[in-house]
């Protein structure tokens, strides 16, 4: 797991190649504001090639975190991750592993008939019951989070990750209520406590996509405070005192998806309920939580000339569309580390080499939307 020690020994090792404030505090120590995401490619070894070889040059060249999920590429993704880490020349514990479970995983190719996998591999076996199940393929009891969080120790083949994020817990709302998806996450983060408590976790969150953007009356919101509430909850029935390991969330932010700034659709905890709402990043910023960003540059759409507003791309540092892209994400107040996926080493020196032009300040960045 990463360390308070290693985490600051990488800063100082890399701090001068990059602008100002491109490591940030994460968990115990800072982490790069650019890093690397595994969602996107084939599953195929010669994907895995390619994609081990992105984040070895990544961890080489100032970029210490790493983002996967129990079911991406098939489940080839944290395999890779996990090889491409235990043989990096950088010490294991400078470097933040967070990966994700919700979705069922394939195991390292598309099967056939998904439904009937599933059935076989995950119903039957008694890993996920039936009526835990949404969209035929997303759970989050308990018990699968265990399990998930087990599978993903498998596949690294860490003892540890630093960031366990429950993922994309909003697809359950089609199938049960909003108070029964809060229920599942407050059992779901007790699961996680356990296992923080006996070192196999550094850290919790969410990884969302819709949950925390769109409107309070959207059929697919979240409320962030009462999530917070809930691992509150968690943290006291596991105990001592009110500690609790929830640090982090997820969610899509780009130049073209920027809800989560712009939306004023989250209530602050223990507020006055008729008090204004505010954004996702504020209440994020105000409850002390890190915010890592998906879909930094629109999974490649932002890096096209011309896909930035010609007013917008004006006042973003970068010699490229992606690392003007990538840095409008950093700029966003609150935000803690921005992803982007590739498995291209070119692509890959030119997303770190956006680190190197300042972020943004705040009030520039407010001036974007005004």
């Amino acid at each position: 797991m990463a360390t308070r020690e290693a985490l600051w020994d990488y800063r100082d090792e890399f701090g001068d190649a990059f602008g100002r404030t491109y490591f940030r505090r994460f968990g115990p120590g800072v982490v790069s504001s650019v890093g690397i995401g595994t969602y996107l490619g084939e599953p195929t070894p010669a994907v895995d090639d390619a994609s081990r070889e992105a984040i070895a040059l990544a961890l080489r060249s100032g970029v210490n975190h790493v983002d996967t999920a129990v079911n991406y590429r098939c489940g080839r993704a944290e395999r890779v991750v996990g090889e491409a880490v235990r043989e990096s020349s950088i010490d294991r514990d400078a470097v933040v592993v967070a990966t994700k479970g919700g979705f069922l995983p394939f195991d390292g190719e598309r099967p056939e008939d998904p439904a009937a996998f599933v059935r076989e591999r995950f119903v039957e076996p008694g890993i996920v019951a039936p009526d835990d199940l949404a969209s035929g393929a997303h759970a989050i009891a308990p018990d699968y989070i265990e399990w998930s969080l087990d599978r993903s120790l498998d596949r690294l083949g860490l003892d540890a990750v630093d960031c366990f994020y429950v993922h994309n817990p909003e697809t359950q709302l089609a199938t049960r209520s909003r108070e029964a998806v809060y229920d599942q996450l407050e059992a779901a983060f007790e699961r996680l406590e356990r296992r923080r408590a006996a070192g196999d976790v550094g850290a919790y969150g969410v990884a969302t996509w819709d949950a925390f953007r769109v409107a309070e009356g959207d059929e697919r919101y979240l409320s962030l405070a009462e999530v917070l509430a809930r691992a509150q909850a968690a943290g006291e029935a596991v105990g001592p005192g009110d500690d609790h390991g929830f640090e982090a969330i997820q969610l899509p932010f780009n130049v073209a998806m920027a809800d989560a700034f712009t939306r004023a659709n989250q209530r602050l905890p223990g507020g006055d309920a008729d008090a204004d709402p505010v954004s996702a990043l504020e209440l994020a910023h105000e409850a002390g939580l890190s915010v890592v960003t998906s879909a930094s540059i629109g999974q490649g759409d932002l890096a096209v000339e011309g896909a930035i507003p010609a007013d917008v791309d004006a006042t973003l540092a970068g010699e490229t569309a992606a690392q003007r892209a990538l840095n409008f994400a950093r700029s966003a107040p609150g935000v803690t580390s921005s992803l982007v996926g590739t498995s291209d080493l070119g692509h890959l020196r030119e997303n770190v080499a956006a680190g190197t032009f300042d972020p943004l300040g705040a009030s520039a960045f407010d001036a974007v939307f005004e």
